[in-house]
């Protein structure tokens, strides 16, 4: 493997491996003695678009209830979209059939959040990550399976006796490590981190971001990296999605989303973030959000942030932002986005250097 410091950001191919185009999910509100009328809808996921090349890392950052792991599960075909389409290596997964899901769900794989929850507490280690091979009928000899789990036992970091132990007696950073073993068992080529490694002391943070690195490096894999902790979010991640209510807000490269932030709520989530240096830290003037979050069942309209935003005028209220274009794929849905007023706005306090 090569040197941390250049396997951070390789540079992701150009053509898409996966691309979504507005996209939208719904969940109905029920009501009745038998729940038989629908009576509103919860609007999870509302025109979403983007896409994420061979390679790369898109880190999708949101406050909780925006959609973020509803958008993760249309992805791995967990939920059928409302509406929109998403296609996989050039492939709309909605249309699939039967054989060809069972190949496309080989191919994108998942490591969730919690990992003690995530994996069987009856089940030994060499069952757990060994099951995908005999699920996906790749593999039944019993000691072609115990060497193919020994293999990536070690590739993700873990000494071979932890085959015969349970989850419950390992720690969190190493079942965090089995769950990506397993989500590996496949040879995938895209794998959805979804809030990977928020339920894991700091410190193992730092290993389980490593290691999601040099796998990525190594094997030639794609992530769409979900999270709330924007210092990890913009180490492992090329380009950073900003979500709120439904929506895609901001768009842009990592470091020039967090150098310079176009869009009102991207401003205010990155002014939460404390610096290190007392001293810069009681200079800044933090951009605090007033008000709710309104609900996804009857969000705002026009721009969904308008009723909290400190710059809206009445055509935020009226209508639906269209995504501005500043230049190197940097897409901010705010109708000041390239305006002196937002440059202003951004002037006096600036972002937090996360």
């Amino acid at each position: 493997m090569r040197a941390l410091a250049e396997l951070r950001h390789p540079e992701p191919a150009v053509r898409p491996l996966l691309r979504i185009r507005d996209l939208r999910k719904y969940f109905p509100v029920r009501r009745g003695v038998l729940f038989e009328r629908t009576v509103a809808e919860v609007k999870a996921i509302d025109g979403v678009s983007f896409d994420i090349g061979r390679g790369e890392t898109l880190g999708l950052v949101g406050e909780s209830g925006c959609g973020k792991t509803t958008l993760a599960r249309c992805v791995l075909a967990l939920e059928e979209p409302t509406s929109g389409s998403i296609l996989f290596d050039g492939e709309d997964i909605a249309g699939m059939q039967r054989d060809r899901r069972r190949a496309f769900r080989r191919r994108v794989q998942a490591v969730f959040q919690d990992p003690y929850s995530s994996l069987n507490p009856r089940m030994k280690v060499e069952e757990i990550v060994g099951e995908p091979l005999y699920v996906h009928r790749l593999e039944r000899d019993r000691e072609a399976i115990a060497r193919r789990v020994r293999e990536l036992l070690d590739i993700c970091g873990l000494p071979v006796r932890l085959m015969d132990r349970y989850p419950h007696e390992m720690s969190g950073g190493q079942r965090q490590r089995i769950g990506i073993a397993r989500a590996l068992a496949l040879n995938p080529d895209f794998i959805v981190c979804d809030e990977a490694v928020s339920a894991l002391d700091v410190s193992i943070q730092a290993q389980i971001i490593r290691l999601l690195e040099d796998l990525r490096d190594e094997f030639g894999l794609t992530y769409l990296f979900i999270g709330h902790d924007l210092s990890v979010v913009r180490h492992i991640s090329h380009r950073v999605a900003v979500m709120y209510l439904g929506r895609i807000v901001e768009i842009a490269d990592s470091e020039a989303l967090f150098a310079n932030p176009r869009h009102p709520y991207t401003q205010a989530l990155l002014s939460a973030v404390p610096v290190p240096d007392p001293e810069v830290e009681r200079a800044r003037k933090h951009r605090v959000v007033t008000g709710e979050t309104p609900s996804p069942i009857t969000p705002p309209s026009g721009c969904v942030f308008h009723p909290r935003c400190p710059i809206a005028v009445e055509e935020c209220r009226l209508h639906v932002p269209a995504q501005t274009d500043l230049g190197g794929g940097h897409l901010a849905a705010c109708i000041k986005a390239d305006s002196d007023e937002q440059a202003f706005y951004l002037g006096s306090g600036g972002p937090a250097r996360v």
